[in-house]
């Protein structure tokens, strides 16, 4: 985390903050809800479907009040919450991709998430601190010569394969300790991680380190047609996009 974020997060911990809700006006949020989310904050990411978490539930909290979603407050961006974004984004004049960036968070008036997300941005080129840009190429080519047939979301779920390696304490802790560990990928055995990967595995790595994670949490995946390995088949399946099993 950016020193930055780290001061700004402490300013949020050091009282309450009034903050401007679109529809409703100037709110106090109270120290202990603060608090309780200064965490979260001061890490949010862009939000797509498939994200999870306090941000997501917060977005769809404010979307019901004000009559854009009609179900549950679960922490989940769904169908129903991307349909609801998308509703509130035509309304307030955003481009109605159904994404929760920094646009949307201003006008949804979760301007700590807003601000955090562009305090990360500023600081690191659109990416999240401690990721370096050759880490964003490396993984783009991991991405593009694992997945470069498999459709957007899957491209995006084997970077958040290899990112959520690095957070695994059983991994090397960087990108390139993990795509490079013997044994772990195809494409560095077979060369074709020295293929130039196109604009759409570039995005997808930076969405992947930003922190969607299609996969919900695997550490594996699998094509189960090509597999080999007894041992990968064993492993607990968590969600199947494209031709690609996830599994922790």
């Amino acid at each position: 985390m950016k020193k930055s974020v780290k001061k700004w997060a402490a300013a949020v911990l050091a009282g309450a903050m009034l903050l401007p809700v679109a529809g409703v006006g100037i709110v106090k949020i109270a120290t202990a809800h603060e608090t309780a989310q200064v965490e979260e904050i001061a890490q949010v990411a862009v939000l797509r479907s498939g994200a999870k978490g306090g941000e997501v539930k917060e977005v769809q909290r404010r979307l019901k009040l004000w009559g854009y979603y009609s179900g549950s407050v679960d922490g989940v961006f769904g169908e129903g919450t991307k349909k609801a974004v998308i509703a509130f984004q035509k309304k307030n004049g955003l481009t109605a991709d159904g994404v929760v960036g920094k646009s949307t968070y201003k006008a949804l008036g979760m301007t700590s998430s807003y601000q955090a997300l562009l305090e990360q941005s500023n600081s690191n080129g659109g990416q999240v601190s401690g990721v370096s840009s050759s880490d964003v190429y490396l993984l783009a080519k991991t991405i593009y010569a694992e997945g470069r047939g498999e459709p957007y979301v899957g491209q995006v779920a084997i970077g958040a394969v290899i990112m959520n390696r690095v957070r695994n304490h059983a991994f090397p802790n960087t990108v390139s300790g993990v795509v490079y560990q013997k044994g772990a990928f195809t494409a560095v055995d077979d060369g074709q991680i020295n293929l130039t990967p196109n604009e759409t595995a570039m995005k997808a790595a930076r969405d992947a380190i930003n922190g969607w994670d299609p996969t919900g949490g695997a550490i594996y995946y699998y094509n189960p047609a090509v597999a080999t390995s007894a041992w990968i088949f064993e492993r607990q399946t968590v969600t199947v996009i494209g031709k690609h099993v996830f599994a922790v």
